[in-house]
């Protein structure tokens, strides 16, 4: 049987709106990194998982990325996806 396609939304508290879909995965959490680096530029990184514990999984691997990235700061970010079946309006 076919999952129906739903879209899936994620805010942050910055206000960013982040929508995925049209999807018929299972995500249902959202995960952010927004790094500083030493000369004062920015990275982001971003993903969606199938749970809350598997979205906490992935902040353990920050401190390796700090290291390996040469990252001065930076914030990691949890948001729990909203389903909707239309796209959000832009």
């Amino acid at each position: 049987m076919a999952r129906k396609k739903r879209y899936l939304t994620a805010r942050m508290p910055d206000g960013y709106v982040k929508t995925i879909g049209p999807t018929a995965d299972p995500f249902t959490h959202y995960w952010r990194i927004v790094a500083e680096l030493e000369n004062g530029r920015t990275e982001v990184f971003w993903g969606h998982t199938r749970s809350l514990a598997e979205a906490k999984k992935k902040r353990a691997a920050t401190q390796d990325a700090v290291r390996m990235r040469g990252w001065k700061s930076f914030v990691f970010e949890i948001a729990e996806l909203e389903e909707s079946a239309e796209p959000p309006a832009p």
